[in-house]
């Protein structure tokens, strides 16, 4: 644990802090972007592991919310590439961003990846070994050079190794096959050399083409988690070093020496001694009232490993699985006070888990109409069902 800051180090209150979200995460109408690049830039990247939830939270911020934004960036332009990265999940971060989050986090985890399936191969199919996982991707992005886009089992048909499957948690209660072409595609896409290309189906499928991905620079190690941290701390600060270690899943001494590396200011927070960028440390005002209703897995919602400051302790249980993913949250004035799901019939419904006032109650009935509007007759289930969510929709 840190030591306590001395009393002469600027404190930085709860509500200040809850203030800087309206503008530095776009949730205060006034705040909201006009291009998917820029929510996408505000809040680092957009957890990408539900696919609806790059689309719910990008139009949350959006002043004209459109699945065509969405589209536009993540499928036609390109300018939104998802990487997995922080904590092991995916996220759809900017092309300019992504040079420092592949260098940062990305390429570590894709040697994890591949140390991991070279294992299981080893271990399931006696006649694969490093040479030959080498010799069926650049099979693979041979077949994919030739069709532009294509599903893992379109690929399957140009490549038979694909076809195979192997036995994951031999000997466990859990254990199963999966296929060799799932593995092998998600290694490609880990290493930067696939993307996943425009679903097959609505923006909340999970069928996905690939596609030859765009080669990413080169940034030193270093450089890359400074200008991680740099982000972060602009999008998510100030805030604690416990925080930034768990978002970005680094090592302490990694995460020490990135908040050094960007000069990071010592304030003392309600949670106890936290990090700030350099000229980061005036009180960000009241912008307003506002509400949000955010999709499970959201940035803001899952970008703290302390969420007391904005999310009551007793309402956890409610709104997070076993597993510590987080449901779809309702927002007011940087509090999550409830949540929301949508029905079969398309109905968008909330509860409150505290007293919020009528004020309150409009402004979410409000927003809970904006999402009806653009969502239109797509229906929506978080991958992460939570309590809250189960029961609403009922």
């Amino acid at each position: 644990m840190a030591p306590a800051p001395p009393s002469s180090t600027p404190r930085i209150s709860d509500d200040e802090r809850r203030a800087r979200l309206a503008h530095r995460q776009l949730l205060a109408p006034g705040r909201r972007a006009a291009t998917v690049e820029e929510v996408a830039d505000a809040l680092v990247g957009l957890h990408a592991t539900d696919p609806a939830t790059v689309y719910l939270s990008a139009c949350a911020r959006l002043a004209e919310p459109s699945t065509a934004e969405v589209e536009r960036g993540l499928y036609e332009d390109v300018t939104l590439v998802k990487l997995n990265s922080m904590r092991r999940t995916l996220f759809a971060v900017s092309i300019d961003a992504a040079p420092y989050v592949n260098c940062s986090t990305a390429r570590a985890i894709a040697l994890k990846e591949r140390e991991g399936l070279l294992k299981q191969l080893r271990q399931s199919l006696p006649d694969w070994d490093e040479r030959r996982l080498v010799r069926t991707e650049r099979e693979v992005l041979a077949a994919l050079a030739e069709r532009g886009e294509a599903t893992t089992a379109e690929l399957a048909q140009d490549v038979p190794a694909l076809r195979e499957s192997m036995v994951v948690s031999p000997g466990k209660p859990y254990e199963g096959r999966q296929s060799v072409g799932s593995r092998v595609l998600r290694l490609l896409a880990s290493d930067g050399h696939v993307r996943r290309a425009r679903p097959r189906g609505s923006w909340t499928s999970s069928l996905y083409a690939w596609a030859p991905s765009p080669q990413l620079p080169d940034v030193p190690v270093r450089e890359a988690k400074a200008e991680m941290a740099r982000r972060w701390l602009g999008s998510y600060g100030p805030a604690t070093e416990a925080d930034l270690k768990w978002w970005t899943g680094w090592t302490l001494r990694d995460t020490r020496a990135a908040l050094a590396d960007v000069g990071a200011r010592e304030v003392r927070l309600a949670a106890g001694p936290g990090f700030a960028l350099p000229g980061d440390l005036e009180d960000a005002g009241q912008g307003g009232d506002w509400a949000a209703l955010l999709p499970g897995l959201d940035p803001t919602a899952m970008g703290w490993r302390d969420r007391d400051w904005y999310l009551a302790p007793e309402h956890v249980p409610f709104l997070f699985d076993r597993a510590g993913n987080v449901g779809p949250t309702v927002w007011w004035n940087g509090r999550v006070v409830g949540g929301w799901a949508q029905r079969a019939d398309g109905e968008i419904v909330w509860r409150a888990l505290t007293d919020v006032g009528r004020d309150a109650v409009a402004a979410i009935e409000a927003e809970a109409a904006r999402l009806s509007a653009w969502i239109g007759e797509v229906r929506v289930t978080p991958r992460f069902r939570t309590p809250l969510e189960r029961e609403l929709v009922r």
